[in-house]
Formats: C-alpha cells, structure tokens, sequence
C-alpha cells in the first residue's frame, strides 16, 4: 500500500473509503513504520507543532442506572467504585483552576455518572461553575452529562460551555453487546443536538471489548458523518467486577497505534486524543501515539482509575519537540 499516496489525498481533502480504511487497520507489522510516518504527515500538515492537553474531574460518581460492560460507576455491576453526589460549585471551579496550573491543561471537562442530569439544581450548579471559569481561567469549557435536550444543552452554553462531549462508545453493529439499556440512537441525538445549539463536539469510545478492527473503521466512519470535531480514544484498563474485565484480550501496542493512524487517515483535520488505558496499553510505545497521528491527550487522573503523573507527560511532549497549544478558546 503506498501510504504516502493516501496521506496526500487526505491532507486534499479527499476521503478514504471503507476498503482503504479496512487495509490501513490491518496493515501488517512490518509496515507500521511506513503507516506511522505518513499519518504523522497528515497530523503535521492540519496541526502543526501543537499538543492540546485535556483535565477532567469525576464530578458525580457511581450509582449509573446504565449497564455499559466496561464501566466501574454501573449499578449493575459490583466494583469498588466511590459513590458520592454532585461536587459544588467551589469543588468543580478549584478543579480546574488546578489542572490548568499544575498541568498545564487547556481544555477542562465536568464528568458525571448516570445517564442524564436529572435536576435543576444540579444544572444550576454545573452552569454556575462554568460561568466562573470562562471568567477566571484561559480553559475551553466541556462537560460530559450523558444524554441532555435541547434546552439543557442551551442553558449550559449560555453559562460559558464550549464543547459536548458525548461519547458513542463503539460502533453500532457492537453496541448492543456492550450496553442493553439505551439505544445508539439516543446517543446520536445527543450529539445532534449539540451540533443544533452551536457547540463543538467531542465524541469517541473504548477500543478493545471484543469488536473487529472492521468495527473501528465503521465507528470511525459514522464519526465522519457527524463531523464531530475531537475524537477520544480510550483503551480499555479492564475494572474488576465489570463484565468487560471477565474474558478481556489486551490489544497490543501495535494495534493500538495502526488504530490511531488509521483514525488519522479518516479524520484528517480533527482532534484526536488518546486518553484512558494508553499508559497499560502502549508501555514504552507510549510516545508513538503521536507520530500515529494523535494532537491531544488527557493529563491527571482519569474517571476511576489513576493516570500518569502530569510531569511525565510534559516531558515526553517536550522530548518529542511538541509544544502545548495554549491558544484563547
């Protein structure tokens, strides 16, 4: 496969179609190399020298009406998962003060667990805090809340929100083996409705539940569709007590990377992150996820499970010549 050829085409403006993709995701070993440097061709030419650096905090946590076989915050699922209520409005806003200090972080997102906010007050109280921090901080605001309407989606921008993020998980033709108790339709529309208010969207999944590298390339595709602007890869850090955990293949670190190139080739001009499990996952690889086309990660911890120190972070971007994008949003 000449890969420069189709790096070429992309930066263009020409999509890869779903038989390219397949054959990027399955190219064998003894390319990856030639893969990795043209998709880092493509991340080059759309971003530059820039890493963006995501903080997120576990505002709500536990108790999730949701069966998502991966997650540690299900009800239906025993884990040692904290349990506690929405955070206030001084907890959230010191959050975030904090990761843009101690990590150097650019982007901020307020997390809860359950499949929606089922309050006003809980709105009022992620809005109030939104609104101090487009005030006193240089963050792009998110926040991930589950499935929302319109109105709520409104409100929350009003308060200063930048960003939806709504991930879909994994492709539809697997979805219903990874969670039975809401559709892929409703997630869609989340995301839709989103994109109605005017905000930017962030919306990706986990990757290593048992789906295809076929099933990447589908789900890479319906993002396109979308036109979501930033796509989180997470790789799944299997929780005791969750079904996932029970018969999990780790995806060696070589998939991973094919599957961030090749996410790459088919979403040129979007952000792409690596985020949950890349530490366990890519090891000492850690660095290539870069070169494979990422321009953003997560610094700090994640929802229920520890992340590597910021420090460590910083020098890596550093030691590859990467600077952070610090640009107002």
């Amino acid at each position: 496969m000449n890969y420069q050829e189709l790096a070429g085409r992309a930066i263009a403006g020409s999509h890869i179609s779903q038989a390219e993709a397949n054959d990027l995701i399955n190219t064998p070993d003894s390319e990856l190399f030639a893969l990795l440097t043209a998709a880092e061709k493509i991340r080059r030419h759309f971003k530059g020298n820039k890493v963006k650096l995501c903080g997120i905090v576990n505002a709500k946590s536990g108790r999730c009406s949701e069966d998502c076989s991966f997650c540690a915050q299900s009800a239906h699922h025993k884990t040692d998962c904290q349990v506690y209520p929405l955070m206030n409005k001084n907890e959230l806003v010191e959050a975030a003060k904090s990761a843009e200090k101690n990590m150097s972080a650019t982007c901020f997102s307020f997390v809860t667990s359950g499949k929606t906010i089922h309050s006003d007050p809980e709105l009022r109280t992620l809005g109030s805090a939104l609104s101090t921090i487009t005030s006193e901080t240089n963050l792009n605001r998110c926040v991930s809340l589950g499935t929302l309407n319109l109105e709520q989606i409104k409100q929350l921008k009003q308060s200063g929100l930048k960003r939806l993020h709504h991930n879909l998980e994994t492709a539809e033709s697997y979805f219903d083996k990874m969670c039975t108790t809401h559709s892929y339709a409703e997630r869609l529309g989340t995301i839709r409705l989103a994109k109605e208010a005017g905000l930017d969207t962030c919306s990706g999944g986990i990757f290593g539940l048992g789906e295809t590298p076929e099933q990447w390339v589908e789900f890479a595709l319906t993002l396109r569709e979308l036109n979501v602007e930033s796509v989180p890869i997470n790789i799944l850090n299997p929780i005791p007590g969750t079904p996932a955990a029970a018969d999990h293949h780790p995806m060696p670190p070589f998939e991973v990377l094919k599957l961030v190139a090749t996410y790459r080739f088919i979403l040129p001009s979007k952000d792409i992150g690596v985020f949950g499990g890349r530490e366990k996952a890519l090891g000492s690889l850690q660095p290539l996820m870069f070169i494979a086309g990422a321009n953003v990660t997560l610094v700090g911890d994640y929802l229920t499970t520890k992340g590597q120190s910021a420090e460590k972070d910083l020098q890596m971007i550093s030691d590859l010549g990467l600077e952070i994008d610090r640009a107002p949003h």
